[in-house]
């Protein structure tokens, strides 16, 4: 999914369901029926606020990119 001109990328292999997204970012991630993160509408989270929410996953099932670069740290 693509807002702000940032790749956002969730890796469902890895997602463990935390909710982390869900908590700094509730309208742009949701979980499935799995458990598993999937972007919602990125477009109502700012750039600097995803980056909380990529750094934040406990497991890096997150990740931004732009321009083939990544954008966030990863998981801690």
């Amino acid at each position: 999914m693509v807002a702000h001109g940032i790749e956002i990328r969730v890796d469902t292999e890895v997602c463990m369901g935390s909710g982390n997204c869900l908590f700094w970012a509730p309208g742009s991630f949701d979980l499935d029926d799995d458990g598993r993160s999937y972007v919602l509408d990125p477009e109502v989270t700012d750039e600097e606020r995803l980056v909380v929410v990529a750094g934040g996953c406990p497991v890096g099932a997150i990740s931004l990119w732009r321009d083939g670069r990544r954008l966030d740290t990863g998981a801690p």
